[in-house]
């Protein structure tokens, strides 16, 4: 009887684990909605505007996403922890934050496709006389909490993505300073020379964001700590919905609209390999 009712259980497991795959591609498609969580507070990738309207590039790109299956986009912002942690328990059907796709984020989420590259640079204040990665060591260095930039400062970035070559780390920072959200590094930064950072670490196009809103700061020329790679993720589990949105992705790089996207927010094409 015991043997009866463990195959019984297995087959049970085996077949609610078969109904579940692409349970969300079916429910976007029927429902006509996505939900996708993202972020508000890092401009240009996602942030309200004027009018308290969630604009951005990782929010353009959501919208595209949708569109090409056929559903509106609602939008989630959740703490960044929460969105990169998966475990997701159907709250969100896919993550557009600009993820950099590391070896331990590997282990609780599904990376459905790269759709751009993010020099991280370095930023110090525009009265600096820093003119290099050398001059840094020994320097107070801030950085957005739970993100590659930590990682990297930290000596444990570890890139899951092919054909990238190896992290360099050179730099040894005299104290490293975490913030909660991207632009919070760079509050500190712009109040003075030394006064509370020597410099910050962050996505290129988030360092020339703040440059042109007027802060004043200055990206260290032609110093690239490294190079990442960002990616649409999905909570593990759904093999089919991840592979459908590589689809699009793929497609999306192919017609040249990722091409035009960044253009459009940074200025440059990102989207190349």
């Amino acid at each position: 009887m015991k043997r009866m009712l463990a195959i019984a259980s297995v087959s049970l497991f085996i077949f609610c684990s078969s109904a579940m795959a692409g349970s969300t591609l079916d429910r976007v498609i029927e429902r006509k909605e996505m939900v996708v969580a993202t972020n508000v507070g890092w401009p240009p990738q996602g942030f309200l505007d004027e009018n308290n309207v969630l604009v951005g590039f990782d929010i353009d790109v959501a919208n595209e996403i949708g569109k090409r299956l056929g559903a509106n986009v609602r939008f989630e912002t959740p703490e960044w922890a929460t969105m990169t942690g998966g475990h997701w328990q159907g709250r969100f059907d896919l993550g557009v934050g600009s993820v950099a796709p590391t070896k331990a984020r590997a282990e609780v989420i599904d990376f459905a496709g790269i759709y751009y590259y993010s020099p991280y640079v370095y930023v110090v204040h525009a009265e600096s006389s820093i003119q290099s990665e050398e001059e840094l060591d020994g320097k107070i260095i801030g950085v957005e909490t739970g993100t590659a930039s930590e990682d990297f400062i930290n000596r444990r970035l570890e890139i899951d993505a092919p054909g990238l070559p190896p992290v360099q780390y050179n730099l040894e920072p005299g104290e490293v300073r975490t913030f909660p959200d991207s632009m919070m590094p760079f509050d500190d930064l712009r109040l003075g020379n030394g006064v509370r950072l020597d410099a910050v670490i962050a996505a290129e196009q988030t360092a020339q964001n703040a440059v042109r809103n007027g802060y004043a700061v200055r990206i260290l020329e032609g110093v690239y700590p490294f190079r990442s790679p960002a990616v649409v993720i999905a909570d593990k589990g759904d093999s089919e919905w991840t592979a459908r949105i590589g689809e699009i992705i793929k497609a999306m790089k192919a017609d040249g609209t990722l091409g035009k996207l960044t253009t459009k927010w940074y200025g440059a094409d990102y989207s190349k390999d």
